[in-house]
Order: structure tokens, then sequence, then C-alpha cells
């Protein structure tokens, strides 16, 4: 008995606080600790989850999407909107995945031709494809003094870029398009034409991107003691995928991206 006496007595376990403390603390608590804090125990979960504490949340953080209750009621609770929300920024916010496609995979076939004779024909393997130094996908060719040259004056001219897979797996034609330019010495022609957007129904969506191609003129002899009969011919190419969005060249992985989605789907 004496040593029943002496041992100490167990205190007996504390009372959870009522919920109106628990709503009044949950009013200074963050979202993720008010997710945390529901797990506690029933009681916890149903004070931490009030429409009252989670409604201006879900409105501070995700202003745009304030309107969604109007549709939801009255079956979805601003929590469970402010989990829509923080996922749906979370993936917009996700860095989409490396393109398995490279510039080794690749090759570009660039052709220019008029009337009279074909100007330019290209072949460059994606491997001598000099990098942007901002990592644009934007590529510019010199073309050797072997190619045709014309008189100056306006003519008509057919361009045509293919991007082909290696191996001949696949080939997507990037432009095929016929206009007129100037021919003169230190002059440029420039090119343009929509993209398929990737996916269905890209005859009926505007894309966003279009196809780049500008042409460099030069006098048909480098040297200026050679008598070139008046005659120009093409200097240099540049090639790249420009966005309409902002009229700015996309990154060389959008770029590859975009080719991977036509070239092949087993990459």
């Amino acid at each position: 008995m004496q040593l029943l006496a002496e041992m100490p007595m167990e205190s007996p376990s504390p009372s959870p606080p009522p919920w109106e403390v628990l709503v009044l603390v949950a009013h200074h608590l963050d979202p993720k600790t008010l997710a945390i804090a529901s797990c506690v125990s029933k009681s916890w979960s149903i004070s931490m989850s009030s429409d009252h504490l989670w409604k201006p949340i879900f409105i501070t953080h995700f202003p745009s999407l304030s309107t969604l209750q109007l549709h939801a009621r009255p079956t979805v609770s601003f929590r469970r909107l402010f989990a829509i929300g923080r996922a749906a920024t979370k993936r917009r916010r996700r860095s989409p995945a490396k393109p398995k496609l490279s510039l080794n995979d690749i090759v570009f076939a660039i052709s220019v031709a008029t009337g009279e004779s074909r100007l330019v024909t290209l072949g460059i393997p994606g491997e001598k494809l000099r990098e942007h130094p901002h990592g644009l996908f934007w590529f510019e060719f010199e073309v050797g003094e072997e190619c045709a040259r014309v008189r100056e004056g306006l003519k008509e001219v057919k361009i045509t870029w293919n991007v082909i897979l290696r191996g001949w797996r696949g080939v997507f034609t990037m432009m095929d398009s016929e206009g007129k330019m100037g021919f003169q010495a230190g002059g440029e022609g420039w090119f343009s034409e929509e993209l398929p957007t990737p996916g269905c129904c890209s005859n009926a969506v505007a894309s966003s991107v279009v196809a780049d191609l500008k042409l460099g003129i030069c006098r048909g002899k480098e040297s200026d003691d050679d008598d070139d009969d008046g005659r120009v011919r093409v200097k240099k190419v540049n090639v790249g995928i420009l966005s309409i969005v902002d009229w700015r060249y996309v990154s060389l992985e959008d770029g590859l991206r975009y080719l991977q989605h036509f070239l092949t789907s087993d990459l």
C-alpha cells in the first residue's frame, strides 16, 4: 500500500480545444498548415475546411478563378477549388520535357529557284548546323560562289525547305512558297509560311508559329575587278521558326519539340 501511495499519479489527458478556438487560430494559418492541421482529427478537419476560411484564401491566390464557385455550387468547397487552382498553376509552371529529337537526327534540304534556273540547293546535316549563341531555332548558311547567277531585277521565286529525319524515316515540309523578289546587290528577300498546329485540325486552326527564310544577295563575283555582267547571286540563307505571338524566334528546344511531333512518335 505504501508503495502504491508513493507512485506518481498520471495526469489526466488534456481535453481538446473547443472548435471556436480552432477557428480563431485557423484564420492565422497559411494554406499548407491548414491542410496539415485538418489531418489531426475529424473535428479539426471540419474546423479547418470551412468555406469561411478558404474563400478569402482562394480569391486572394486565384482571382481569375473566383467565378468558378458560381458554376460549382453547392457541391464543391472553396478548399477543393483552391487545390484545383494550385494544381493548374503547378502544371503551367512545369518545364516541358527535353526533346528526344536532336540536331544530329535531322537534315535541312533547301532549294531556291527562279524560272531561269535553280539558284540554291543545300543539304545540311544537323551536326553541321551552328547553334545560335542565344539558343534560338535560327540558322545561317553561306552559299558558295558556284551557285547560279541571275540578272538584277524583280523575279518569280520558288522556295522549298524540308526537314528530313536521318535514314529517310520521315520528312516535314517547313516551307513551299512562291513569290516575287527583287534581286539586287546588297538586297534581301524575306519569306514566311504559317506552320500547322501540332495535333488535329491543322488546316482549320490558326498556328502560332511560322517558318521564316531570308535570302541575302551579293554581286555575281566577289572581286570588284571581275566583270559580272550585271548579275547577282544568293550569298546567305537564314532559316528559323518564328512565333507570331511576340515575333521572336522560338528556342532551339521548342523548335526540336515541334519537329519531333511531325517527324516521329517513336523517339
